[in-house]
């Protein structure tokens, strides 16, 4: 075997580890907790069915790389809860660490490539990032909207914290964040999203 394909396939088994990083987010029907792979192929989906409510044209097949990818530093950096103060102190920097080391596993060409997607899905300042990211908030929404609340009633998490996260959702579509929301509205009546 050549040293290039060793290396892509030595890639993909590392990855595969992404499906042993557990969210806060359940699965919709009060399930059990999801997957990094789980909630990246999910984001995919989305964004191959809802690419019209994009704001900006969006080359889609990257969007759908983007959200593939975006999650696969949490094999070293693991998943920081969106609402961990203390862990977003240190998430970047994580985060960066196991971006160097888990795309150092690919031929450089497709390290540098991934690894461009990732920032530019990090800084979202194309189109394809601002979208990446609308979805990446909006999934464990819909999920848990789905469970009643019931992640964010244990984690007591308030509608300031659900709003502060959110916020970014109307850069990539005005239409996703009409749906988020209508839906943090309808939570927080319920009693899910404390005020």
């Amino acid at each position: 075997m050549d040293e290039r394909l060793k290396k892509q396939l030595d890639f993909i088994l590392e990855i595969d580890k992404e499906k042993n990083i557990l969210r806060q987010t359940h699965l919709s029907g009060h399930g059990r907790r999801e997957n990094d792979a789980e909630h990246a192929w999910h984001m995919a989906i989305m964004a191959y069915l809802l690419k019209e409510y994009s704001n900006e044209p969006v080359d889609i097949a990257k969007v759908m790389i983007m959200c593939l990818i975006h999650d696969v530093v949490e094999i070293d950096a693991g998943d920081t809860y969106a609402y961990d103060e203390e862990g977003l102190k240190t998430q970047k920097a994580r985060e960066e660490a196991a971006k160097e080391r888990i795309y150092s596993l690919l031929p450089d060409d497709q390290k540098q490539e991934l690894q461009a997607l990732f920032d530019e899905f990090e800084e979202r300042k194309t189109p394809e990032a601002r979208f990446a990211r609308a979805l990446d908030n909006l999934q464990p929404l819909l999920l848990n909207n789905s469970n009643d609340g019931g992640d964010w009633r244990e984690h007591q998490v308030k509608a300031e914290q659900v709003y502060g996260r959110q916020h970014h959702t109307a850069e990539g579509s005005a239409k996703l964040y009409e749906v988020t929301d209508q839906l943090i509205q309808e939570n927080i009546a319920k009693g899910n999203i404390r005020k």
